[in-house]
């Protein structure tokens, strides 16, 4: 009877799949955030009386599946690939606003939600500080749906990625240690300050290590395979590996993916992937991402259907009122110091701040008897619901307004001139490359080589004519690479410097000039 109930069960969800897919499809083919389609709908057919899905909106429901489901079996996996795709040289170059958001904004949220919970909504103080840690991940992939859509600059896509990347393993700790201890650190005095200030300490750095082991161990294995398929596999093995590992030995699964992710992505990728491997594994995890985003999402309007706000209307609105207030401070003051970030963007990364399925998730974990857990529930489940369908939905209409999503006149053609060129070099190399490794003769290759030159030629004058067309665009580019040239000067004295060929007075002379230049170009951007 039991496999009988699971063969059912099993069925079932492969059906909620097949309505997640469609409601995805429909919502990218109008152009439209496809996680708050599937949370309307997740919530209609939750609220709605449909014989055939009660069984499955039953199970989904139980609080222990879904914690399950979203927290063991599709976090990793969206972790893994935001991290695996995120190139560290975009984190370095903006590591500045992330790291001040994912750090300095998560506790700023967190205390500000924590002691206006305890003043305003009454909470125990360990149910305070519960709310907000969850309240404290965001979830930023109903915002950057849209950001693709827009062509939003690229540098403001990271810091949200980034901030969300680093912050929900911040969250899940904050939230272990406001349910399980905070109130025996609370009783020892000054030394549970101290306890609380090492554990958090401990869970996140050991996090860290078993993460980074898994991915320098990971791409070091690359190096000895060129097999696609095979190395698929290990990346799988890495993104679940590292996090149950790390939540067995009491540390920060969350943290372990995301760096490991991020070795893998980035090391990995350089000492050990071919261009197929690298092509075949993002493709890959962005069919998993978009299967896993869709079926949470879809899951999450289920869940939310079953809340009860018989007279509670009052503590629900003060609730989404602190935890806008929360996100407001924490931007604004967080990066106050923080300078080439644009009081536009700022205004984006605060309306931006969603709340998504792993504030639910971590909230359906609390113990049946922990205080206040039906108002928690209550509470969390309504400005995620707020977050997703308010704020999700006008997100666009701000981006419009601050003019965020305006690109200059030529510079779409000018991308496209870009993107083809670069794949069509990289088209010639491969080739050279498997010519070289398989004994392809010359006049097998040359003709396929000579058709992609025919077109890069034709792009090279097409390039032409935009730059002198849009003066601009050539004047950007010659920016960027003065730039990067500057950058090359600075690393050539820090190494005659190391290697003792020139003083450090010199040295320190050379630097602050390259550095006024430097400062001249951000100034003329």
């Amino acid at each position: 009877m039991e496999n009988l109930d699971l063969h059912h069960i099993v069925q079932l969800g492969l059906f909620l799949l097949m309505i997640a897919a469609g409601i995805t499809a429909i919502a990218k083919k109008f152009d439209k955030p496809y996680p708050i389609a599937l949370v309307i709908v997740g919530a209609i057919i939750g609220l709605s009386n449909i014989a055939v899905l009660e069984p499955l909106k039953d199970f989904i429901t139980e609080g222990e599946i879904f914690n399950f489901v979203i927290i063991t079996l599709f976090l990793p996996a969206l972790l893994g690939e935001a991290a695996l795709k995120l190139p560290f040289s975009h984190l370095n170059a903006n590591r500045a606003p992330i790291l001040t958001l994912a750090f300095g904004g998560t506790f700023l949220s967190f205390l500000v939600v924590g002691f206006l919970s305890l003043w305003l909504l009454d909470f125990p103080i360990a149910a305070a500080f519960v709310f907000a840690a969850v309240m404290s991940a965001t979830d930023p992939v109903s915002v950057l749906s849209i950001f693709k859509g827009l062509g939003v600059n690229k540098k403001l896509s990271t810091i949200i990625e980034g901030e969300s990347l680093f912050n929900d393993g911040l969250a899940v700790v904050l939230f272990n240690i406001s349910a399980f201890s905070l109130v025996a650190y609370m009783d020892m005095g000054l030394g549970g300050v101290g306890m609380g200030l090492w554990d958090f300490i401990k869970v996140v750095s050991l996090g860290i290590v078993i993460g980074s082991v898994f991915g320098l161990g990971f791409s070091r294995l690359t190096r000895y395979f060129d097999d696609y398929p095979l190395e698929i596999i290990f990346s799988i093995i890495l993104f679940y590996g590292s996090f149950l590992l790390a939540e067995s030995a009491g540390a920060s699964g969350v943290i372990a993916v995301v760096v490991g992710a991020l070795v893998f992505g980035n090391y990995g990728a350089k000492i050990g992937m071919s261009p197929t491997t690298k092509l075949n594994i993002n493709n890959f995890w962005d069919v998993a991402a978009l299967l896993a985003n869709s079926l949470v999402f879809l899951m999450v309007g289920l869940e939310i259907a079953r809340i009860n706000v018989h007279e509670k209307w009052g503590l629900i609105f003060l609730a989404i009122a602190i935890v806008l207030v929360a996100r407001s401070a924490a931007v604004y003051l967080s990066m106050a110091f923080i300078r080439d970030i644009p009081i536009g963007w700022k205004h984006v990364l605060n309306w931006g701040g969603l709340r998504g399925s792993l504030s639910i998730a971590l909230v359906l974990s609390l113990p049946r008897d922990f205080p206040a857990r039906e108002d928690i529930l209550l509470v969390a489940f309504s400005v995620v619901l707020f977050s997703l369908l308010i704020q999700g939905l006008s997100i666009k209409t701000l981006l419009g307004r601050l003019g965020i999503t305006q690109k200059r006149e030529g510079y779409t053609e000018y991308e496209k001139v870009i993107a083809d060129s670069h794949q069509y070099e990289a088209a010639i190399e491969e080739i050279q490359r498997v010519k070289d490794n398989l004994f392809v003769t010359r006049a097998v290759s040359q003709e396929v080589v000579d058709g992609y030159k025919e077109k890069l030629a034709a792009l090279h004058s097409e390039s032409d004519k935009l730059l002198e067309q849009y003066p601009e665009l050539k004047q950007e580019q010659q920016v960027v690479l003065k730039k990067y040239a500057l950058y090359a000067q600075y690393d050539a004295i820090e190494s005659l410097q190391k290697s003792d060929v020139i003083s450090a007075d010199i040295a320190d002379q050379e630097k602050d000039v390259i550095t006024k230049k430097l400062v001249e170009l951000e100034d003329d951007e």
